[in-house]
């Protein structure tokens, strides 16, 4: 499990398109602490690290990594929000990390501080009722608040801290997004079955 709490802010490096994607991203971790087959969330992903160097860590993504988020999409040089398993940060709100799906980004509005914008994302269509108001959701792996929902469209306010340390910052409309829901919602809409829409 992870946390959502993004702790570094890293980059592609390399990247090798193949029937494995291999993506070697630079970060500000410590990699000597990193193990081989470690797991590292990447902007919500959860991959496993084949490759350590200074300054740097490789993985590898599957094709059906590829096609369930937004992975095929980076180029070198894009931004990845990075979480390690491997350290000793705790948070109560914890986050499996297979990135399940992608949302679109809409707009963003300045309000009072202490909150720098509200995000209205758009979620997928197939997805009917598994987000709620003040619900968790992890875009691109940072664990956030739904603070409304309103037709196909969730708001989640962002502070400046968090666009500093993430790759929110550098966002623009229309742009997909790694998303996760709830791990017990989607275990309620299994239970339910016919009953429940939407199941991923």
């Amino acid at each position: 499990m992870f946390t959502g709490i993004i702790t570094d802010l890293g980059r592609v490096r390399r990247l090798h398109r193949g029937d494995l994607a291999e993506l070697t991203i630079a970060t500000a971790f410590d990699t000597s602490a990193i193990p081989l087959g470690a797991s590292i969330a990447c902007s919500g992903v959860c991959l496993t690290v084949v490759g350590v160097a200074p300054g740097e860590f490789s993985v590898q993504a599957s094709a059906e990594t590829l096609a369930c988020t937004t992975i095929g999409e980076w180029e070198e040089g894009s931004p990845v929000n990075l979480e390690n398993r491997y350290g000793s940060v705790t948070s109560s709100a914890d986050i499996s990390s297979p990135a399940m799906s992608t949302a679109s980004c809409g707009s963003a509005s300045g309000v009072p501080k202490p909150i720098r914008s509200a995000s209205s994302l758009k979620r997928p269509k197939n997805w009917p009722s598994f987000i709620a108001p003040k619900g968790s959701v992890a875009i691109d792996g940072v664990s956030l608040t739904v603070n409304e929902v309103s037709g196909a469209r969730f708001g989640v306010n962002i502070i400046p801290h968090t666009l500093g340390c993430t790759n929110f910052g550098r966002a623009s409309p229309g742009e997909r997004m790694n998303l996760e829901i709830d791990l017990i919602a989607r275990y309620v809409a299994r239970l339910l079955g016919p009953r429940a829409s939407g199941t991923p």
